[in-house]
């Protein structure tokens, strides 16, 4: 015996199936309003034909005639009165959601958090910001930056909506798209002896030489020290790739940076260029979010902008 037959032929299956759309809905208030069914066709922008089949459909669905057909026009049975004024508070209960919604995805796009590794905070995100607020003016835009190990952390625990890394591997909980490639390059002061080197630096004794290097976590050490295979104890550790970039201006030792972070000073001499050979320091440049949770909103506008 079916589920229907075991209800004494009432259906039970899910309102989905039982309660007509709230296209079908609309339709029937329209009709009711103008008194025809070709009015209400034109008023909710579709043909006399496809009413009369949403009409149809919903009485079949619903068991009852709901509007007289007459060349004087539509008139509501007397079920169709009565569907109407529950069709009336549907409708008005829809449109109370519609507007909750809204004032949810208002709030939703009012601000946008993102946290992101240095290089790419420090290089890359001014100029996606910039053309982001091109795009929406009234979103405020906060951001955190910070190594890779952070950046997860803050989009694991709500504290940011989009972010971005530049680490070997995807951190745990995240899911990502490759947005841009990076390369690391060896540099040093004009003074110091590699930078009058006549053959490329071998990938052991780049290896072996105390650097100036970011602090552990960070994307840039993380590719440095996999493709060397392990890293001398670093003659200073910082936590920023400015201030790495300006110890290695000062003469203070050889450092390895993004070619994104170098352009000028290689360009005016502050920094040479040290060849080496033996060792790939190309890297991903990587958006992250939760995974299950790809960026909607102002996140995604951001997303689309750093791929474009």
């Amino acid at each position: 015996m079916s589920r229907t037959e075991e209800q004494g032929g009432v259906p039970t299956g899910s309102l989905a199936h039982r309660v007509p759309d709230l296209g079908g809905l609309e339709l029937l208030l329209a009709v009711a309003r103008l008194g025809s069914l070709g009015g209400a066709a034109r008023e909710l922008g579709i043909t006399q034909p496809a009413a009369s089949s949403r009409i149809r459909s919903m009485e079949r669905q619903l068991g009852v005639a709901l509007v007289d057909r007459s060349p004087r026009g539509s008139r509501l049975t007397d079920a169709g009165a009565l569907v109407t004024d529950w069709a009336r508070r549907i409708v008005e209960a829809a449109e109370a959601f519609d507007v909750g919604a809204q004032a949810l995805r208002d709030r939703r796009d009012s601000r946008l958090r993102v946290a992101a590794s240095m290089t790419i905070a420090e290089y890359l995100l001014p100029g996606w910001l910039l053309a982001l607020r091109a795009q929406r003016p009234d979103t405020a835009v906060s951001l955190h930056a910070g190594n890779s190990t952070v950046v997860a952390e803050r989009l694991l625990s709500d504290e940011a909506d989009v972010g971005f890394v530049e680490g070997l591997t995807v951190p745990t909980g995240l899911d990502s798209v490759v947005i841009a490639h990076d390369r690391l390059i060896v540099v040093t002061a004009p003074g110091h002896p590699w930078a009058r080197r006549r053959r490329p630096l071998a990938a052991g004794e780049l290896a072996s030489t105390p650097l100036i290097l970011r602090e552990k976590g960070s994307g840039t050490r993380q590719v440095l020290d996999a493709a060397l295979g392990g890293l001398a104890r670093p003659l200073i550790e910082l936590s920023s790739t400015t201030a790495v970039k300006a110890a290695a201006v000062s003469g203070a030792g050889p450092a390895v940076l993004s070619e994104l972070a170098v352009g000028e000073e290689l360009a005016m001499r502050r920094l040479v260029r040290v060849p080496v050979e033996g060792v790939a320091l190309a890297r991903d440049l990587r958006a992250v979010w939760p995974t299950g949770h790809r960026p909607t909103g102002p996140a995604r506008d951001l997303l689309s902008l750093t791929r474009g």
